[in-house]
């Protein structure tokens, strides 16, 4: 068992990293349904929530079929980050999560997200500010640093274990190389192998098979996984780890009829929570996720992306489910996009 605070997690468990765009509560819903065993909001800024912006509000939104749940903030300031921690403490979430991270230039040329790898005693005070605000567990999403000269991840574990985050999750990425080039976890394995260390650090980057998320854990010894892009049109990767995990073999790959309940839930989802136009419209990303590896499906793909209502959507459904009713999907790799080129900041 893997404990945050006074959260339990099952041994080795796998998360849904927060994505700006994506990670909203019909996603979350899905991921839940196939084995995410903790989520995180889009994040929220510090700055937004203060001011009472509409859509910082709004990704506040916590239900309680997601919990264990945490709510993710970004900021440069210790003030502001002092009183969104406490606007946040008053939703009860199950946790509050710190992003150091996000290495898009609006965000990181900001000094917040990945910009504050430039400036360690800062991040310090930030976390630090957090901590002091609020009731919840405190933990913080981060990069192994700015740039190849700055990995200093190892200094950060320490530092921010120091005054009080409960866990620590580690993509293995500079803030310079985006989502380019192989993540490198070696850092990642050093940091949870320091003897100092004792809350849970969990690896992000690259995940993307049954056999790497297993092969990381014996490798670098991690307590457990965060899974971003892999689960982008394909919550399946969850329950597929957790299931080569338990027997040392694979799941079938899901059928049309297993793809198209999630994707119909996952849309119904979207209209209920944010209406049928912005539901229907934000929805239109998806479908080529939730159908690829169907043969000659680029004419559906471009009907849904015009349709405007959820019965037109739901009959374009039904042909694909009886035009590839008994199609055998093949395991396909997984494409870890740059979701940031696809749904920008």
């Amino acid at each position: 068992m893997v404990k945050i605070g006074n959260i339990s997690l099952p041994d080795f468990p796998l998360l849904l990293a927060p994505m700006e765009d994506v990670s909203d509560p019909p996603f979350r819903a899905v991921c839940k349904d196939k084995g995410a065993d903790l989520m995180y909001t889009e994040f929220i800024s510090s700055e937004g929530l203060i001011r009472d912006a509409i859509k910082s509000r709004k990704k506040l939104d916590i239900f309680d079929y997601e919990r264990p749940v945490g709510i993710q903030i970004f900021g440069g300031d210790e003030e502001s980050l002092s009183l969104a921690a406490k606007i946040v403490d008053v939703t009860a979430p199950d946790l509050l999560d710190i992003n150091f991270g996000c290495p898009v230039k609006k965000v990181a040329c900001r000094g917040a997200g990945a910009g504050v790898l430039k400036d360690i005693d800062l991040m310090v005070r930030l976390t630090s500010a957090v901590v002091k605000s609020t009731s919840l567990p405190v933990t913080v999403k981060t990069r192994l640093g700015w740039d190849d000269n700055t990995r200093n991840i190892e200094e950060v574990a320490e530092r921010l274990q120091d005054i009080g985050i409960q866990a620590l999750a580690i993509h293995g990425r500079t803030r310079t190389q985006m989502y380019k080039g192989e993540a490198d976890w070696t850092l990642i394995g050093k940091v949870k192998n320091n003897p100092r260390i004792k809350i849970p650090i969990f690896g992000n980057g690259d995940i993307d098979s049954p056999e790497k998320a297993v092969e990381y854990r014996n490798r670098y010894g991690v307590d457990g996984i965060m899974i971003g892009r892999a689960a982008i049109g394909y919550p399946w990767i969850f329950e597929e780890i957790k299931h080569f995990i338990r027997t040392g073999t694979h799941l079938p790959a899901p059928g049309i009829s297993d793809r198209l309940e999630v994707c119909r839930k996952h849309l119904y989802k979207s209209v209920e929570w944010k209406g049928p136009v912005v539901g229907i419209n934000e929805m239109r990303r998806h479908y080529a996720n939730y159908l690829k590896g169907l043969p000659n499906i680029k004419e559906y793909r471009n009907r849904l992306v015009t349709l405007k209502t959820v019965e037109e959507i739901d009959a374009v459904l039904d042909e694909v489910g009886a035009n590839y009713n008994g199609f055998e999907f093949e395991k396909m790799p997984i494409e870890l996009i740059n979701y940031h080129e696809k749904c920008p900041v």
